[in-house]
């Protein structure tokens, strides 16, 4: 057998469940393991079972629409707190067996509440210490902040819209002065999404004013205005 043929027989055979193998659950890497089990159930659409909890007991004569939403959740609740179960350690198993995925999910995030403390210093951390430089791309910047908004909203810490954007504007160089002030000044309400849009533009506007400088007049360009100085005599 070829080695693109082996390669091809390894893929075929790999499955998303099959990282969970890899990380199961002792009571050391919580943050891991739920990682890992994140992962595998949004490629399965069924995270929502984790994020929300069990939907109220139906009432008689439930339109269809209702009953069929509620008997979707319990069946994925099962299926992933069966799969919650068996990537877990013997103790934690028989500690958690007769939950249901909800109940399981926020009992371990209690139990492992220390940990999930450290990762969101870690997190808010980093994101503090965050600041973009000058010239290099907002779009990776942005990417990178949102990184860690995310990180904060699964460890169950949402800063929300009005201070993730506060902290992007805070974290951009001197060459965005003017935008944060007439940002700020006019009052904008925006999203994330649309802050970033803002942002592109800003920069590709920024790009083509340098790129219509001449080389030399380009070097008494001041970072944070913009303004070029004009030698004495010109």
């Amino acid at each position: 057998m070829s080695t693109s043929d082996s390669n091809s027989n390894n893929l075929s055979q790999f499955t998303p469940r099959s990282i969970l193998d890899k990380e199961k659950l002792d009571g050391t890497n919580f943050i891991e393991w739920f990682r890992s089990l994140r992962a595998v159930l949004r490629y399965e659409k069924k995270f929502y079972v984790l994020e929300n909890p069990p939907p109220n007991t139906l009432v008689r004569n439930a339109p269809t629409e209702v009953i069929i939403a509620y008997d979707k959740y319990q069946n994925d609740s099962l299926i992933v707190g069966c799969l919650m179960l068996a990537t877990t350690t013997p103790e934690l198993l028989r500690d958690h067996e007769n939950m249901t995925a909800w109940d399981m999910i926020s009992s371990l995030k209690s139990m492992f509440r220390l940990q999930i403390k450290w990762e969101r210093f870690d997190t808010i951390k980093a994101l503090c210490a965050c600041k973009m430089t000058e010239r290099s791309s907002v779009s990776t910047h942005i990417l990178k902040m949102k990184g860690y908004f995310d990180q904060l909203t699964r460890l169950g810490f949402p800063l929300g819209q009005e201070l993730e954007i506060d902290m992007v504007l805070n974290s951009l160089p001197k060459t965005y002065k003017q935008f944060i002030k007439g940002y700020n000044m006019k009052g904008l309400n925006k999203t994330l999404t649309k802050l970033y849009n803002l942002l592109k533009t800003t920069e590709k506007d920024m790009k083509s004013k340098l790129g219509s400088i001449k080389p030399k007049q380009a070097l008494m360009i001041k970072p944070d205005s913009g303004i070029i100085k004009k030698k004495r005599g010109s």
